[in-house]
């Protein structure tokens, strides 16, 4: 019902930036929030930021400073500046929305993931 698409991971060094960007497209009502959340090699799924309808933004400690989330409602799309990249941020980002299909019907939806690798 909600497709997302992700682009924007790679290679970088450390201290390096990437964008990540997310199109959400289908049979959107409205959107409550869209956001990231990452999976570092052999741990669990993680936030990283989140953005809400009313332009709340909610980030992991660790990411603080460094990342920067923001959203183009026109386009439904949601981007993750990721500034000053660590090593310790190779993952791969997930992209969430969190939509009304309907009226009365929301659910998440997850992107296919992108691999983020911070290496020298």
């Amino acid at each position: 019902q909600v497709q997302l698409v992700e682009s924007g991971g790679g290679l970088v060094q450390p201290g390096g930036s990437l964008r990540l960007s997310c199109a959400a497209s289908g049979s959107i009502f409205s959107i409550v929030s869209m956001g990231w959340y990452r999976q570092p090699p052999g741990k669990q799924r993680e936030l990283v930021a989140t953005l809400n309808s009313g332009g709340g933004r909610n980030y992991a400690d660790s990411v603080k400073g460094r990342f920067s989330i923001s959203r183009d409602n026109a386009k439904n799309t949601v981007y993750l500046q990721m500034n000053s990249l660590k090593p310790e941020d190779t993952a791969v980002y997930y992209c969430n929305c969190r939509a009304y299909v309907s009226v009365s019907y929301w659910d998440d939806y997850w992107g296919q993931g992108t691999q983020v690798t911070v290496s020298s």
